[in-house]
């Protein structure tokens, strides 16, 4: 709350905070710890903390019979102190502090379930993010070497060297917010525990490549956003269709993260850097509270994630599919709910900053397919027959920490809409566009919502085996994780391999350690040959001297 009223504070008197403290230099380098303190940080910093704690209470009770329950919680209180020390950073070293926090901690998180499938999702994670952080490295390494500092705020990005230095920070931005080609680390990282997908997802990890590129967005070329224009608009499009055709709950959310995260770079791109932040932030709260509702759902269910072994849950769980029916609205874009407020305001300002049909086309689809994956997600968990087994028993606490973490969020992801485009958007957005287009988002979600419950009736496209290769197509990320990784790992670990038998265990052993110990061996037997005071020897040392000596003369 502090956080928050200092945001408002900031916004009002158009002020910020800049602290530089000078921790020593070198050379000509001199290392700095910046802390940069204005309204963006300040909110951010309170949406992480408010959503951290209820997640906190919620894991109280989701966790409970986890033995090792004070270790999850260390965790994750390093996983929100590394996200707030990155947003309150403006310089690359102090940044890239809680950078590598995050893919530190997110790493060890994910594999918290210790299985081969969980391993498996947490190392494709921190490997993903590795490259982003190699490439902060190096651009780290270029500002010291041009510049003589990595504080980026002051610099100007036209120089040469200083636009290689972008380049790799927009390559590590896409990483951490997983924009093609680097999306398929974002569904494996679902083998966490439901908890941590929910902060995870909704305001920490995925949400610091976005936040990167807000701070950095007055110092991209034209260029570079075109560019990033095409790949968030490809990652979001591909992420709504894949949902369309997933069974697994956790997935479904987690691919509609990614639809979401392309949502925000794609207007960022257009030069929406406030509407970005916008829906940054009411995407945080409806996503916090969808993981949370989902979570508690796997937990009634007897952990089965698969939503066909779902169905007519509004009866049983009634408060969690309130709750989830909401956020699944904020989602979609529904009038007067938080997400409308920002994704309404997003699609008409695209509409208008737009000339190209390929781009709107895209975009339009997708806001569709969003709201198409969310409908039929409804259908099969609140509607239809009751696939769960039999022998489950369920039913909703009156004082669940869950149920009581989840009404922490509702309203706010009912108002917060409203509340922020009241409250932090001073210089108000004009949008001047003919009737027709006015209406489009709406006209899209309610296609989107009709697609959504025809292909929840239709279980043609499903059942039909002529398809089977587009529905593999479509459902594994247009073949993202086999290219950006399984299709990777193959290479290097028939390279792994090569090495190790015909270098490390052949030639290397043969010409290094087991090859230079025999020769010394047998050095060492013949010389001690020499040490025997023989007679024989003597002579033979003696003649061999008289012959060198006339072979010189």
């Amino acid at each position: 709350m502090a956080f928050f009223f200092l945001s408002v504070f900031f916004t009002f008197f158009d002020t910020s905070l800049f602290f530089e403290f000078n921790l020593f230099f070198l050379s000509k380098s001199s290392f700095d710890m910046v802390i940069y303190v204005d309204w963006m940080s300040c909110i951010f910093v309170s949406f992480v903390l408010y959503i951290s704690s209820l997640i906190f209470n919620y894991s109280k009770e989701y966790m409970s019979e986890e033995l090792f329950l004070k270790r999850f919680v260390f965790l994750m209180v390093m996983f929100v102190v590394s996200m707030v020390m990155l947003i309150m950073s403006m310089n690359l070293v102090s940044m890239l502090l809680g950078w590598d926090g995050l893919g530190l901690v997110s790493y060890a998180l994910v594999i918290y379930y210790q299985n081969v499938k969980s391993f498996n999702a947490g190392m494709l994670t921190a490997l993903s993010n590795r490259i982003g952080d190699a490439a902060i490295l190096m651009a780290i390494a270029l500002m010291f070497d041009g510049v003589g500092s990595s504080n980026f705020l002051f610099f100007n990005f036209q120089d040469p060297m200083m636009v290689l230095v972008m380049i790799f920070l927009v390559l590590a931005s896409i990483t951490k917010s997983a924009q093609i080609p680097f999306s398929s680390w974002l569904p494996a990282a679902m083998a966490a525990p439901t908890p941590v997908s929910s902060l995870v997802h909704s305001s920490t990890l995925v949400t610091a490549g976005v936040y990167l590129l807000i701070r950095l967005s007055d110092l991209l070329s034209s260029n570079t956003m075109n560019i990033l224009l095409y790949l968030s608009l490809f990652t979001m499009f591909m992420a709504g269709l894949s949902a369309n055709f997933e069974w697994d709950l956790k997935k479904i959310i987690a691919l509609s993260t990614l639809s979401q995260l392309g949502l925000m770079v794609s207007v960022l791109c257009l030069g929406g850097t406030g509407l970005a932040f916008f829906h940054l932030l009411t995407h945080a709260l409806f996503k916090a509270l969808l993981f949370m509702c989902a979570g508690s759902i796997i937990h009634n269910v007897g952990d089965v994630q698969d939503i066909r072994s779902m169905g007519g849950l509004a009866k049983v769980l009634p408060f969690t599919c309130m709750c989830m029916g909401v956020s699944n609205f904020a989602l979609c874009g529904v009038p007067f709910m938080a997400g409308f407020y920002s994704k309404d305001l997003i699609a008409e300002f695209l509409s208008m900053s737009v000339s190209g049909w390929v781009i709107y086309t895209i975009f339009y689809v997708s806001i569709g397919l969003t709201a198409s994956y969310s409908m039929r997600l409804s259908y099969y968990i609140f509607f239809g027959d009751f696939n769960t087994s039999v022998l489950s028993s369920m039913a909703e606490k009156n004082n669940s920490s869950m149920n009581k973490s989840m009404l922490g969020l509702i309203f706010f992801v009912i108002a917060m809409g409203s509340l922020f485009s009241w409250a932090f958007l001073y210089t108000p957005y004009f949008t001047f566009l003919p009737q027709g287009l006015k209406i489009m988002t709406c006209l899209m979600i309610l296609t989107g919502v009709i697609l959504g419950r025809e292909i929840y009736k239709v279980e043609f496209f499903y059942k039909s085996t002529k398809l089977y290769k587009l529905k593999m197509f479509i459902s594994g990320m247009w073949n993202l994780p086999v290219l950006s990784t399984l299709g990777m790992v193959v290479i290097f670990l028939f390279l792994g391999k090569k090495f190790l038998k015909d270098f490390d265990l052949g030639w290397f052993e043969y010409y290094g350690k087991t090859g230079l110990n025999d020769f010394l061996i047998w050095l060492s037997v013949n010389f001690q040959i020499y040490s025997f005071s023989n007679l024989k020897i003597y002579l033979l040392l003696f003649l061999l001297f008289l012959l060198l000596i006339l072979i010189i003369m």
